[in-house]
């Protein structure tokens, strides 16, 4: 790991730590710790990727170049980002939480997932057909 992925791993931790300190700030500052099931459901967001990146098809199937258990990976996936993001705002409509702390907990959960997103980018590796 280079000098520019030690810069890229100090600037991740330090957007994940101000995305976590908003989710618990969201928390702290209305007294109402339901908001801090949007970091659970942001840290278990790519968990369905994860398991189903690797059960795509062989490589003699030409015909479709997706595979099922993938999209369904990529589809809960989804389903528990878009619940992260739901889940605040239902919380604050039905006056369970305030909107403040619905908004602190969505850009905090956003950015909370955004660098696990961007850790997985940054540091992919390359799959070798020598290996």
């Amino acid at each position: 790991m280079g000098h520019a992925g030690i810069k890229t791993v100090i600037l991740l931790s330090f957007v994940l730590a101000v995305g976590f300190l908003m989710i618990i700030l969201s928390c702290a500052l209305w007294s109402n710790w339901l908001p801090l099931l949007v970091a659970l459901i942001f840290v278990l967001a790519p968990l369905p990727n994860a398991v189903f990146a690797h059960c795509g098809g062989d490589d003699f199937t030409t015909d479709y170049e997706g595979s099922g258990p993938v999209d369904l990976g990529r589809f809960l996936t989804a389903t528990v980002v878009v619940t992260g993001f739901a889940l605040p705002l239902v919380l604050a409509h039905s006056e369970v939480i305030r909107p403040g702390a619905c908004a602190m907990s969505i850009i905090g959960g956003g950015l909370v997932y955004g660098t696990i997103i961007a850790y997985s980018a940054a540091f992919k590796q390359e799959e070798s057909d020598y290996e």
